[in-house]
């Protein structure tokens, strides 16, 4: 039986960068946030999103409170989510993996705004076979339940699951379950350790 092959999404493959969000929500909002760029990255009010304890509209009405945004959610949507660059040779990785048979899936920390945008934008994620989302599973790396989530989706455990991140605290929690992690540095270093773990 081959390992499934899980990956996270935001700079494993596809790169992020809050202050492209931070320069258009600014232009819509009447109130100076310091340091927007931070705020809407890692506030607590994103983790709760993210999180599934708020939805689409309580985050938008809360960071409205917050900014001053004065336009629509459906604008706010779009400032706030149009932030991601695709990895191409992690894409292109991702291809090869695929095409050598192996199950693959999409582990993230997220938000219903930026899957929308990302699974519009860019033809590689329809090409998976699962997705573990946190705004879902209402349970965030590194917390026990959404590893268990990813678990069941692909029936694998342990050494049967291989998993690349690039923050190494969800990397240890997915080591503690016996699963073998990557710690995503570069796409050659990654690279590299699939090919130790014989899946290239």
């Amino acid at each position: 039986m081959k390992p499934s092959i899980v990956f996270d999404l935001g700079k494993v493959l596809v790169d992020f960068d809050y202050s492209i969000a931070a320069r258009k929500v600014a232009a819509r909002s009447t109130k100076q946030v310091p340091d927007l760029q931070h705020f809407l990255g890692s506030s607590p009010i994103l983790q709760r999103y993210e999180s599934g304890q708020l939805t689409r509209q309580q985050f938008f009405d809360e960071m409205r409170q917050t900014t001053g945004f004065t336009a629509t959610l459906e604008e706010f949507s779009a400032d706030f989510a149009d932030i991601f660059v695709p990895i191409a040779p992690m894409i292109g990785l991702h291809e090869e993996l695929r095409q050598r048979g192996f199950l693959t899936y999409i582990f993230s920390n997220t938000n219903d705004m930026a899957i929308e945008h990302v699974r519009h934008n860019f033809p590689f994620f329809k090409h998976f076979d699962g997705y573990i989302f946190s705004y879902e599973v209402k349970s965030m790396k590194p917390q026990p339940k959404i590893y268990e989530a990813a678990e069941t989706m692909t029936g694998r455990r342990g050494a049967d699951m291989i998993y690349i991140d690039d923050r190494a605290e969800n990397i240890e929690a997915g080591a503690a379950r016996g699963w073998r992690a990557v710690l995503h540095e570069s796409p050659e270093k990654t690279r590299r350790a699939l090919a130790d773990f014989g899946v290239l």
